[in-house]
């Protein structure tokens, strides 16, 4: 058997350690040709001694150094690259699949330098498609690319379109856990610390992503992902709230069929499905057992409480730059919260202050995508205009997380 060349971006964060788990389980089926990291030169240089990969770098150009001086006496025949070239340089490497894993903007460029060089891509980087959606779709259609998601939503979608005509389609259902504080009083949103925000109920992600579940803007940026993925108008996208994260997500068809997939909330699963799709591997992930499970509930969500879904389903309706705006002012206003400059419920306000200002700048009014340079301008106006709204409420004195 021949084994699958994989290279993996992101792989000191929560989905490259799984996609690592997978592969060392089938040394068989997978060869890690490829690692690539932002600046955690340490984690980088264990994982690099473990599998050997052919290339390593890291975003982070002083990481790299002392990953090259690690590497040295360790692994001298992996090649090590940095900044953002030598990531892009990477995810080029010739591999059968690349596993799209940087979290955020950052993951733009390496993912779209994957797909150039002809690699397929598992993406569970959903910026890249919020962000560059339809030139990214199309980049992988011009050079005949196939992209494989990884975010368990997206996984069950593609998994419950096989072998179905994407004409019978009626609708996706998008299910979402509600976070930690789909039950928290209102009143108490704005002194929800970045502790707390961190400890989701069922999944065990990066601090960004989980940030985003508690805010909902997770499933927000993934509705626009599903868009694109798949090819469904956002309006028949429907978000339904899921505490018990067993059902990932379902298709409802034409005739009143509905088709769900369904598993344990552990990501080596869906990981998995693409690494050795069309064929299934082990992964030690156990089955649900439905006896002792009882109930699955599901409830509408709370767009008082989520501001953030209702946010990314306006710049979905808007197109254009709206969804690199709306995630740009995300990735900025969840890293003030973790900081601790603003409070939870400062978020979607500067998030929403932001997509205002796009919509009211005479010389940066969203606009139809035509290159990744004017992704990358939108990208940068939102990041200074929410910049300046992180001023503004620290000014007026807004709450901060005890």
């Amino acid at each position: 058997m021949t084994r699958k060349r994989i290279t993996i971006l992101g792989a000191t964060g929560s989905i490259g350690r799984s996609a690592l788990d997978v592969a060392a389980r089938h040394p068989d089926r997978f060869e890690i040709v490829g690692l690539a990291a932002g600046a955690n030169d340490k984690a980088l240089a264990e994982l690099v001694a473990r599998v050997c990969p052919r290339m390593a770098a890291l975003g982070d150009p002083e990481a790299a150094a002392r990953l090259a001086k690690k590497v040295g006496t360790t692994a001298g025949t992996t090649a090590v690259r940095s900044g953002p070239e030598g990531l892009a340089e990477v995810a080029a490497l010739p591999a059968d699949l690349v596993i799209a894993g940087i979290v955020g903007s950052a993951g733009l460029l390496p993912t779209f330098a994957a797909v150039e060089a002809g690699n397929p891509v598992a993406l569970a980087n959903k910026e890249a498609l919020v962000m560059a959606g339809p030139l990214l779709m199309d980049a992988a259609a011009r050079h005949g690319v196939r992209l494989f998601p990884i975010d368990s939503e997206h996984s069950a979608i593609f998994q419950c379109l096989e072998g179905h005509r994407r004409a019978d389609l009626d609708h996706i259902v998008l299910t979402a856990s509600g976070g930690p504080f789909r039950r928290t009083p209102l009143a108490a949103l704005a002194g929800v610390t970045p502790a707390q925000a961190a400890r989701h109920p069922n999944w065990d992600m990066g601090p960004k992503i989980t940030v985003d579940s508690a805010t909902l803007m997770n499933k927000g940026l993934e509705v626009i992902e599903a868009r694109w993925l798949f090819g469904v108008a956002p309006e028949r996208i429907r978000v339904v709230v899921h505490p018990e994260s067993i059902v990932h997500s379902m298709v409802a068809f034409k005739d009143g069929s509905v088709i769900a997939q369904m598993g344990l909330p552990d990501m080596r699963a869906p990981i998995a499905y693409a690494m050795a799709y069309p064929e299934r591997v082990e992964t030690d992930v156990a089955a649900p057992d439905f006896v002792k499970l009882a109930a699955l509930t599901f409830e509408a969500p709370d767009l008082e409480r989520f501001p953030c879904l209702g946010l990314a389903y306006r710049a979905a309706a808007g197109g254009g730059t709206l969804p690199a705006v709306l995630n740009a002012a995300n990735e900025v206003a969840v890293a003030a919260f973790l900081e601790g400059t603003i409070g939870f419920t400062d978020i979607p306000r500067v998030v929403a202050a932001t997509l205002d200002g796009h919509a009211a700048d005479a010389a940066h009014t969203p606009e139809p995508l035509r290159s990744l340079e004017q992704v990358l301008a939108a990208d940068a106006w939102a990041r200074r205009h929410a910049g300046a709204q992180l001023g503004a409420a620290a000014a007026a004195g807004a709450t901060r997380p005890g």
